[in-house]
């Protein structure tokens, strides 16, 4: 198995730490608001890594965090006049919904970056008493980036010619830096905001070290795999290897994984643009299973282009899947015939390549959209070698062959069950009554529960209206 790396900037065998077990941190979002479709590339890729390394017999640690303290989060609820937590913990909430809708397996662990302010502490005064960071006047704790001999080794940037990214989480008092490239591992409270007790003065973390702590925690000092998207490069995953390696005294991830920037209409996503899209947004219009199709339907480090006219095309290819596994299930629950023939045994042995051929490309630094091509190789086979008088023992052998490849994509051939109208309305009613009642649990269930089969309401002052997504 080959991962092309960031850090060497080619394509190197695969070889865990340890012998069947994979360590994978994958950087989660900033829950401020409802994850967009650019959090959502990231999110599926590297489900489909893990799907195929678990496929392979690993036993894969998984974690991705939530960064539930930052800027926007505390903008927001000042906004709202709330706590910071609840903003954060509704959009939590919100993401675990959308990543279902995308059939992402929940993470082995998803840690809170609020949850491991004291390992934060400790791992900065780590590098405090290793020379790595100093203490400024007002409390604020910098990293003395030229200290760390290899930082740029990532971005394969020359040091002096970086300049600080613009999520480097810059404060008041720049003044105060030994140098210019040094980055924030903690700064002091402002009037409102959340802030922690630490040795140096009440406040928070930087951004860059909460992944940090959060990987060496759950996963060890070295791991195998540290994935994200390609704007994370410089600085966020730069100052991460500065701070892990500096303070563990160790190399902090054998493979770097990146996946490359969605474009809206060939343009870059922007509210400022109006092509700024949400995952819920998407989610009203199409099965999210249909977005999960398109991300995989090219290459991870190409650049994806998003439009309405691909998504349609991705919605009639995932069809196609669908109806062929659906079209197998009604003639092996009508088959006359129990016993596999011997020339079904010949044609079943036969799909075998198709499998072989979706591994070796998979194992091509996890190239979906060839996989997805062997994917549709074997629907053609299907149709072609399936009949009345197919037995089921060949035609669920043929089902199986399948769900193994559409598995491991993330894929469900399985059509989601079309409510009748009228049960519909009979839900709508029910919700109506709880939210009467002020059981808004209640109707809140029922309003996912009717998004989770396709059937999305808006409330109106007319009224409570639903289409089919």
């Amino acid at each position: 198995m080959k991962i092309y790396n960031t850090l060497s900037g080619k394509k190197e065998e695969f070889e865990p730490l340890s012998p069947g077990k994979v360590s994978m941190y994958v950087c989660g979002p900033t829950v401020y608001n409802l994850i967009h479709i650019g959090n959502a590339r990231p999110m599926i890729i590297f489900d489909t890594v893990r799907r195929y390394m678990e496929y392979k017999g690993y036993e894969v640690n998984y974690v991705s965090n939530f960064t539930d303290v930052d800027d926007k989060i505390i903008k927001a609820a000042g906004e709202e006049g709330v706590d910071a937590s609840v903003i954060s913990e509704r959009y939590i909430k919100e993401c675990k919904k959308d990543m279902a809708g995308m059939n992402v397996k929940p993470a082995t662990t998803h840690p809170k970056a609020t949850e491991e302010i004291d390992g934060m502490i400790d791992m900065i005064k780590t590098l405090i008493d290793k020379g790595y960071a100093y203490v400024a006047a007002d409390g604020t704790v910098y990293y003395r980036t030229r200290k760390f001999a290899d930082y740029g080794k990532l971005s394969h940037k020359n040091l002096d010619d970086l300049q600080s990214g613009n999520r480097s989480l810059l404060v008041s008092g720049e003044d105060q830096k030994e140098d210019p490239l040094d980055f924030v591992l903690w700064k002091p409270k402002k009037e409102g905001e959340p802030f922690w007790p630490s040795p140096w003065c009440d406040g928070r973390p930087g951004w860059h070290i909460e992944c940090s702590v959060m990987s060496k925690k759950y996963l060890g000092d070295s791991i195998d795999i540290h994935a994200g998207g390609e704007d994370l490069i410089f600085p966020h995953h730069e100052n991460e290897i500065a701070q892990s390696e500096a303070a563990n005294g160790k190399p902090f991830s054998q493979y770097w994984m990146h996946n490359a920037f969605l474009n809206i209409d060939n343009k870059k996503m922007s509210k400022s643009l109006g092509n700024f899209f949400t995952v819920r947004d998407i989610s009203e219009k199409y099965d999210l299973q249909v977005l999960r199709f398109f991300m995989l339907s090219a290459h991870y480090r190409m650049p994806l282009n998003f439009s309405a006219e691909l998504m349609e095309a991705a919605k009639n290819s995932l069809e196609r899947i669908v109806n062929a596994a659906e079209n197998v299930r009604f003639l092996a629950a009508n088959s006359k015939t129990a016993e596999i023939t011997d020339k079904e045994q010949q044609l079943l042995n036969e799909t075998i390549k198709y499998q072989k051929k979706f591994e070796s490309v998979m194992e091509d630094d996890f190239n979906t959209a060839d996989a997805i091509t062997s994917v549709f190789d074997l629907v053609k086979f299907i149709n072609l070698h399936t009949g009345a008088d197919s037995s089921k023992a060949y035609l669920n052998g043929l089902l199986r062959r399948l769900e193994t490849l559409t598995g491991i994509l993330g894929i469900e051939t399985l059509r989601k069950e079309e409510l009748p109208s009228a049960d519909i309305e009979a839900l709508i009613e029910e919700r109506k009554q709880a939210r009467k009642n002020k059981d808004f649990a209640r109707a809140d269930a029922i309003r996912n529960e009717l998004l989770e089969k396709g059937i999305v309401l808006e409330d109106t002052r007319e009224g409570v209206k639903w289409h089919r997504a």
